[in-house]
C-alpha cells in the first residue's frame, strides 16, 4: 500500500509549540529547579538583550532578575519566582523589573506557572511583557489626577475663603448699617428731640401767657406782648435748626443733589464738602461732557464707592493733597482717586479685614467694573475704578 507524503500545509504545522513561541510578542521561558534556562523564545530574548541560544543553562535570575528597581540586590530566596515552583502555586507579579544585557531595565508583568511531572514540580514556565508604555501612561494619568486632585482642592480653598470673606463682609456690613442707625437715632434723640422738647415748652409758656393776657392791664398786656413775640423769634430759630438737621441726616442717607443734579454735580459736591472738612487742597479734573448720568442703581453705587475711596483717606492717609480725576471714554466710565499720603503695602488692602476695600469691590463688581490699588509706604495710594456705562449712553472721550 502506497503512502502519500504530507501536504505541504500539513508539514507547515508540525511543530506547534513552535510556532506559539515564536508567534507570541510576550516573552516566554523555562527554568529548572536550579534556575537554569531550559528554553526561551525570541520575543524574550529580545527584550533582555540576548540571543535564545545564549541563554540555555543559565541562571535567569541572576542574568535578569537580580536586582530591584532602586538597583539593591534581590535575594533569589525571595524571588516570586523561585517561591512560587517551590511551592507549587502559580504568581503573577505587575510591580517589578527585569534588566537586559546593557544594564538598563524596564518595567515587566510576569507570571510563573509550575511544570508537574507525577505529582512533583519540575520547574516553572515564566511569562514576561514590558510594560514600560502602560506604566507612563498611568504614570501621566496619575499625575493628571494628582494635578486636578491639587486644583479642585486650591479651588476649594478658594471658595471656603471666598465665602468666608462674603460672610465677613456682610456681618461687617451688618454692623455698619447698625452703626448707622445707632447715629441717625442718636442724633434725632440728642438734637432733633432737644429742639422739639424745647418748642413744645415754648408753646406751652405762649399757652399760658395768652390765657392769662385778659387779667392783665394794658402797660402789662404790651410788656407781655413784646415777651410773647421775642419768643416766637426764638421758637423759629429752633425750627429752622430743626429743618437743617433733617435735611442733613436726609442727605447723610441720600444726597438730594443725586436726586436733583445727578450723579457729576453730586461726586463734585462730595468731593468739595471732604477736602473742606479734611483741611486739605483738592485738584478737580472731570471730563464727561454730554455724558449723560448713569441709571440710579448705578449712579448711587458709583457714588458709593467714591465715598469709601474719600473715608479711605481720610482714615488712613493723613495727606495734604488730593487729586481727583473723573472721565468717560469709549464707554467706559473711570475714576480715580490719589492721594500724597502715608500709603500702605499692598497687602493691606488684601487682608481678611479690609472690610472697606471688599465692600467697594463687591459693588464694583456687581455693575460689572473693577477697582484697581495702587500703593506702597510713603508714596500715597490710588484708588481707580473702571465701569462700563450703559450702551444706551453717550459716549465721551479724554480732552
Amino acid at each position: 500500500m502506497q503512502i502519500d507524503a504530507p501536504a505541504p500545509s500539513s508539514r507547515a504545522w508540525g511543530d506547534p509549540l513552535a510556532l506559539l513561541l515564536a508567534s507570541t510578542g510576550e516573552g516566554v521561558f523555562g527554568i529548572d529547579l536550579d534556575g537554569l534556562c531550559v528554553f526561551i523564545n525570541h520575543a524574550g530574548a529580545r527584550m533582555i538583550g540576548f540571543e535564545p541560544d545564549e541563554l540555555l543553562g543559565r541562571n535567569m535570575h541572576d542574568l535578569t532578575h537580580h536586582s530591584h528597581a532602586d538597583g539593591a540586590h534581590y535575594p533569589v530566596d525571595d524571588c516570586p519566582i523561585f517561591k512560587a515552583f517551590l511551592e507549587g502555586l502559580p504568581c503573577r507579579i505587575d510591580t517589578e523589573v527585569f534588566w537586559r544585557r546593557d544594564g538598563s531595565s524596564f518595567p515587566v508583568e510576569y507570571s510563573s506557572h509550575p511544570i508537574i511531572d507525577s505529582g512533583e514540580v519540575r520547574g516553572a514556565v515564566v511569562t514576561f511583557v514590558d510594560i514600560t508604555e502602560r506604566k507612563r501612561a498611568a504614570d501621566a494619568l496619575q499625575r493628571a489626577k494628582d494635578e486636578l486632585e491639587e486644583r479642585v482642592g486650591e479651588r476649594t480653598l478658594a471658595l471656603a475663603t471666598a465665602l468666608k470673606q462674603v460672610r465677613e463682609l456682610a456681618a461687617r456690613s451688618e454692623a455698619v448699617r447698625e452703626e448707622e442707625r445707632t447715629r441717625i437715632a442718636r442724633e434725632v434723640h440728642d438734637e432733633l428731640g432737644s429742639l422739639l422738647v424745647a418748642l413744645k415748652m415754648d408753646v406751652n409758656w405762649l399757652d399760658k401767657r395768652l390765657s392769662e393776657q385778659e387779667q392783665r392791664t394794658l402797660e402789662a398786656a404790651g410788656d407781655m406782648r413784646e415777651r410773647m413775640r421775642s419768643k416766637c423769634q426764638n421758637m423759629s430759630r429752633l425750627i429752622e435748626n430743626a429743618v437743617d438737621n433733617v435735611g442733613r441726616i436726609i442727605t447723610d442717607l441720600r444726597p438730594s443733589i443725586l436726586d436733583h443734579q445727578g450723579l457729576w454735580a453730586a461726586l463734585e459736591w462730595q468731593a468739595q464738602e471732604f477736602v473742606q472738612s479734611a483741611e486739605m487742597s483738592l485738584n478737580w479734573c472731570m471730563d464727561v461732557d454730554d455724558v449723560p448720568d448713569p441709571p440710579e442703581p448705578l449712579a448711587m453705587g458709583v457714588f458709593r464707592i467714591f465715598q469709601e475711596m474719600l473715608s479711605n483717606v481720610g482714615r488712613h492717609a493723613h495727606a495734604r493733597r488730593l487729586d481727583v480725576r473723573i472721565v468717560v471714554q469709549a464707554g467706559v466710565l473711570t475714576l480715580a482717586v490719589q492721594d500724597d499720603g502715608v500709603g500702605a503695602p499692598a497687602q493691606a488692602f488684601e487682608a481678611a479685614d479690609a472690610y472697606g476695600v471688599m465692600g467697594m469691590r463687591e459693588r464694583a463688581r456687581h455693575f460689572g467694573g473693577d477697582i484697581q490699588i495702587t500703593s506702597a509706604p510713603g508714596q500715597g495710594t490710588l484708588m481707580r475704578l473702571s465701569i462700563e456705562l450703559p450702551h444706551q449712553m453717550s459716549r465721551g472721550t479724554l480732552g
